[in-house]
């Protein structure tokens, strides 16, 4: 239980560092850049130790899925992106991705 508490923290801190990419603005400005790179560096940690008790497909599959949801409906809320049907399927099935890989996974 606690790699899947690891590995949801990682998840959201993927999120932070994505969404702080934007603000950096190519790490042109000094505190979006640092809190970018410290949301990375934290993340990629966290990852780390729940692979240590999760298989990395999985635990990898599901980092992702969680930076890649969280960042397209930040997107969509804080960048005006595009929320049409199909994005918005896209991220329905990306969520039902990772919830299968939680259910088959053992820990």
């Amino acid at each position: 239980m606690q790699a899947w508490i690891m590995l949801g923290a990682a998840g959201l801190l993927e999120i932070v560092w994505a969404i702080g990419l934007k603000y950096a603005e190519g790490f042109t400005k000094p505190v979006p850049s640092a809190i970018t790179i410290s949301a990375m560096v934290v993340s990629m940690w966290l990852l780390a130790q729940a692979a240590r008790d999760l298989p990395i497909g999985t635990a990898y599959a599901v980092w992702t899925g969680i930076g890649a949801v969280g960042a397209a409906l930040l997107g969509i809320m804080l960048f005006q992106e595009s929320a049409n049907l199909m994005r918005i399927g896209c991220i329905v099935l990306i969520v039902l991705g990772i919830a299968g890989l939680k259910l088959s996974t053992p820990g």
